[in-house]
């Protein structure tokens, strides 16, 4: 509030200064005869005489936002008193009163012929006057304007949008312009922080000149906390601001005028365009400084002239994601490097979840644990999801899931690999600088109700994340052209969330390809090289299901790290999916034996659950306990919608 107070005297002392000067100019012009001017020269006149009185005669201060801003955009003098000139009616209503009665069309603003008048002395003073409004620092730079009506000297001077503001110290900014919040946050940041390509940036920073820092990241968001947290490292002043697609130069001097108002560098989120995957970035030509923009990768072509600095905001390793979830959240040390493997999230993200943990943990009295840390990773992803892909909140365990200890085995093999990443990856070397080499990429191959999505349930659960199923059959027809792009997104979305990816009936597109006959397979081949391309920089734990292994194509076969088969249940297999599906609370009659349905009847495990829950139902419409014969009437029905032949009952079971 001090700062504020103080920028606001100093300015006020220097438009004083301007006022006595145009008081002085008014009454030599012998205007002070009319009966309405002559007030507003009585009021300059007493407000340039109370200014001296208090301070004195005006003096410049460096640190001040209206000198910073003249000597960093090298305005000459004369520019500093337009400034000054075109904010007056802002400071003061006189002012504002004044002006209207002066102004030809009774516009509460000074015009450039009141300027002339003040400030030149020769027809040539108002031709340099002419171009410094025209083509001078103080236009180029967008602080001042010209309204667009009217003769040349009859135009109102105009400032830009909430500058005024600004030079006196209060933090607005202009109504197209959002600064955004973001609390920096190094924990895991310090291999990044002291990378090559960081202290390139960052001296660039300090140098102050005109260059353009592109920090990219898998997203928007990321990028600027990267950059955020990249400025305070080489003790730069930096402010995050939103820059809006549809923005033009205009917004782009405005923010780096405020920018250098406030002493700071703009750090400017650019969001990505909605009509394409890239677009041109603002190139901020007339910014006498730094600017740092943050993007998508892959979402911006910068040009220009300006020197580039480019910072990638890698994804952090496990050892920097283990410090990082130990500093935030001590309370988890000892889990510190399971959820590293688990969430690859950046600091300001894990900030916000060890919030969310402790104030859950403390309204319920207890100490944090993992699922907390689950439950708000899956509320703060809230996932938002086209036709064709489903979110699923996974609640199946191990001991639901019955299948040979082989294929069990090869599953939590895949979540070692998923855990283990840190010291393979990171410590050891292995695999350096392969995209995607962070992620796991595994086939389900089997008949249907084998267990195929129940496993893939299991591993997130497991992780403590969401499944996301993509239905790939409906999304290539419902998004027959732009199929690329959506499953794009779903890839973000799923790394972005870490959720895991399951694609149920993935022979729509990882299918083997086909001779090109015509544009359709043409573009059918497209689709499948991409997914084939994206599927093998994804990294997380990508899933695919299939009914016919041999359908899916070998070149994707290559890059998968688990091939699990999931064949028809054993007896013993089917007597432990009839148990899991059949509730301890459940009334059974005396008759009902497991076993025996099990050795009976050779079905999967989806017709076994099918048939228990239809049980239930028809035990319930009895008013009776659950009877053998409520399950092999339903197991009878399960059989009869697969088309399929009823094996039969057993004697002295009436099922019809």
């Amino acid at each position: 509030m001090t700062n504020v107070l103080a920028n606001a005297e100093h300015l006020a002392n220097q438009v004083a200064a301007v006022a006595g000067r145009l008081a002085e100019m008014l009454a030599k012009a012998c205007i002070s005869c009319d009966e309405a001017v002559a007030p507003g020269i009585a009021f300059l006149r007493s407000v340039a005489l109370a200014a001296t009185a208090q301070s004195g005669e005006p003096r410049e201060e460096a640190g001040h936002p209206i000198e910073r801003l003249t000597a960093t955009y090298e305005m000459l003098r004369v520019e500093r008193d337009l400034l000054l000139l075109a904010g007056m009616a802002e400071e003061h209503e006189g002012f504002a009163i004044l002006f209207r009665t002066l102004h030809p069309r009774g516009e509460p603003r000074p015009t450039v012929g009141l300027a002339a008048q003040l400030l030149c002395e020769s027809p040539s003073d108002r031709m340099m006057l002419r171009k410094l409004l025209l083509t001078g620092a103080s236009a180029r730079s967008g602080a001042i304007l010209l309204s667009e009506d009217g003769p040349f000297y009859e135009r109102s001077l105009l400032l830009a949008d909430a500058l005024w503001p600004a030079l006196a110290g209060v933090d607005v900014w202009p109504a197209r312009v959002r600064p955004l919040a973001c609390a920096t946050e190094a924990s895991g940041l310090e291999e990044w922080l002291d990378s090559e390509q960081v202290a390139r940036a960052v001296a660039a920073l300090q140098r102050g000149g005109p260059a353009l820092v592109l920090v990219v990241a898998d997203d928007e968001l990321g990028a600027v906390h990267r950059a955020v947290a990249m400025a305070r490292h080489g003790v730069v002043p930096a402010v995050a601001v939103e820059y809006p697609a549809n923005a033009g130069d205009d917004t782009q001097r405005w923010i780096a005028l405020h920018a250098v108002a406030r002493g700071v560098v703009p750090i400017v989120r650019v969001t990505a365009a909605a009509d394409g995957p890239t677009r041109g970035a603002p190139a901020f030509r007339d910014a006498p400084t730094p600017v740092v923009l943050c993007a998508r990768a892959g979402a911006l072509v910068v040009r220009g002239s300006r020197p580039v600095f480019h910072v990638t905001a890698d994804r952090l390793p496990v050892r920097s994601r283990s410090r990082l979830w130990t500093a935030l959240l001590p309370e988890l040390r000892e889990d510190a490097p399971l959820l590293a493997a688990r969430y690859a999230l950046e600091p300001h993200a894990v900030r916000d979840i060890a919030a969310d943990v402790r104030e859950r943990a403390s309204a319920e009295e207890r100490v944090p644990n993992g699922t907390d840390v689950a439950d708000s990773v899956r509320t703060r992803a809230n996932l938002a999801t086209a036709g064709g892909v489903r979110v699923v909140h996974p609640v199946a365990t191990w001991n639901q899931l019955i299948l040979p200890n082989d294929r069990k085995h090869q599953l939590r093999e895949a979540l070692d690999r998923l855990v283990q990443q840190g010291r393979v990856l990171d410590d050891w070397g292995f695999l350096a600088g392969r995209p995607g080499a962070r992620g796991v990429r595994m086939l389900f191959a089997g008949p249907p109700g084998t267990g195929k999505t129940l496993a893939a349930e299991v591993l997130a659960h497991t992780l403590g994340v969401d499944l996301l199923v993509v239905d790939l059959a409906r999304v290539v027809s419902k998004w027959i052209g732009e199929t690329e792009k959506n499953l794009s997104d779903v890839f973000d979305a799923a790394e972005r969330t870490q959720a895991v990816l399951l694609f149920d009936e993935a022979d729509a597109l990882f299918g083997k390809r086909t001779e090109v006959n015509d544009a359709h397979d043409r573009y059918a081949n497209l689709e499948t090289a991409y997914l084939l391309a994206r599927v093998e920089r994804f990294d997380g734990l990508a899933i695919l299901s299939t009914n016919l292994r041999e359908n899916i194509d070998a070149a994707f076969t290559r890059r998968l790290e688990f091939v699990v088969d999931f064949d028809e249940p054993s007896i013993d297999e089917r007597a432990g999916i009839w148990r899991c599906h059949i509730p301890d609370r459940a009334p059974l009659a005396a008759d009902v034996c497991v076993d025996e349905l099990a050795s009976l009847y050779p079905i999967v495990g989806g017709l076994i659950r099918n048939a228990s829950v239809a049980a239930g139902f028809l035990a319930s419409a009895a008013d009776s306990p659950i009877t053998r014969t409520d399950f092999v009437r339903a197991v009878r029905r399960e059989y009869e919608k697969s088309g399929r032949a009823f094996p039969g009952a057993p004697a002295g079971t009436f099922t019809s």
